[in-house]
């Protein structure tokens, strides 16, 4: 295993210099200058598509199904049916998988971190199925819940027959889907404590030694990308998904079907820059700001000042003003008791005339009703 070690750290430094990314590489705006079969690059925060290239077309994706994997591994974590520490114990099954792999015994037991690192930062189908059997009992039930979450997020040209992404009949999805999973998981910190690991061991508990080496080099070679899934099979091609933040702008970059790794990489990097250079995130609401205040009838207090309950920003060409309008959509007066977090009303964001996104404006304190003694203290101040 020493051997295959020293494989890897050589494998990686061949293969990263032969994709290294160029920081100064110039966005192709054409479509015709995406070579790979469907691409898309899409903000994080509002979903809104800034490029795309056939990205609903249903095709293979290879690893890029392990996207989904991670995301209900990290779901299992967040709602405590799954911890990091907890020990799972590997099938016959799992430990014969092929293609990437870091080789784990049968019959023997893991920690859930080892195997979810495994499948993040080395692409491991091994762990994949590993981790899938734990969860769900079997591959096959897991893969149910892999589809039903897919419904979930909206994925409606995805099928999953597997938790790995090697060949199978039937199963496929698209480059919109990918960038809408990929978004997903992304909203977990837990994902990117190992998304951006570039070479790691995984040492065995024989004390047997696998080295990770990340299969997404543009954690190392593009300036903010901290995350991403790579895939590659001969009826996918050369498939990336990759997500990069700068400041308080996070994009999300899919390319699938590219001729060889060296174009996923470059066209991924290349999309990336085109949303970078172009456009820029403007925050049109903070749940820190006051949104009005507004009178309060039979309160203690003769106004209540009303927050929205979420932020919300929305990316916007640079050198172009907002085409974002904000409609409030509250009473102008309210009726006392009121309690904090209570909704009040809403306000709605408006783009081309089309709501985006509507948010809830809440109380952040509470507003007794007032009593008839209050009444009479109140006029007797007054007169």
């Amino acid at each position: 295993m020493k051997r295959f070690f020293i494989f890897s750290i050589i494998s990686a430094i061949i293969i990263s210099t032969y994709c290294g990314i160029a920081p100064t590489q110039v966005f192709a705006s054409t479509e015709n200058e995406i070579s790979s079969k469907s691409a898309i690059l899409m903000d994080y925060s509002s979903k809104e598509v800034l490029f795309e290239k056939n990205s609903h077309d249903k095709v293979p994706v290879a690893s890029m199904v392990k996207m989904m994997t991670i995301l209900l591994t990290l779901e299992e974590i967040d709602n405590g049916s799954l911890n990091l520490d907890d020990m799972l114990t590997t099938s016959e099954n799992a430990a014969g998988m092929g293609g990437s792999q870091v080789f784990i015994d049968p019959f023997v037991e893991y920690s859930v971190e080892d195997m979810l690192k495994s499948v993040i930062v080395a692409s491991a189908n091994d762990a994949s199925v590993a981790l899938a059997e734990h969860i769900s009992g079997s591959e096959d039930a897991f893969v149910k819940k892999m589809n039903n979450r897919a419904k979930e997020l909206g994925m409606v040209g995805t099928n999953y027959v597997n938790c790995t992404g090697l060949p199978a009949p039937e199963q496929y999805s698209s480059a919109y889907d990918s960038a809408i999973v990929l978004s997903a998981v992304s909203k977990h910190d837990l994902y990117h404590n190992y998304s951006t690991i570039w070479m790691e061991d995984l040492v065995h508990p024989s004390g047997r030694i696998t080295g990770l080496v990340n299969t997404n080099r543009l954690i190392k070679y593009y300036n903010g990308c901290d995350g991403g899934k790579t895939g590659s099979t001969n009826e996918a091609g050369c498939c990336l998904a990759a997500t990069a933040k700068r400041d308080d702008m996070r994009l999300i970059s899919v390319v699938v079907g590219a001729k060889d790794s060296k174009t996923r990489f470059n066209e991924c990097s290349s999309l990336f820059n085109y949303g970078f250079s172009n456009f820029e995130n403007v925050n049109l609401v903070s749940q820190d700001n006051v949104i009005a205040s507004i009178p309060v009838s039979k309160g203690k207090c003769d106004e209540i000042k009303v927050f929205a309950k979420e932020d919300f920003s929305a990316l916007v060409k640079k050198g172009e003003e907002s085409n974002y309008q904000i409609e409030n959509r509250f009473p102008n007066v309210i009726k006392a008791p009121i309690k904090a977090g209570e909704k009040i009303g809403s306000i709605v964001i408006i783009k081309d005339g089309v709501i985006v996104k509507e948010i809830e404006v809440i109380s952040k304190t509470d507003v007794k009703k007032i009593t008839y003694l209050d009444s009479l203290k109140k006029i007797s101040e007054n007169w």
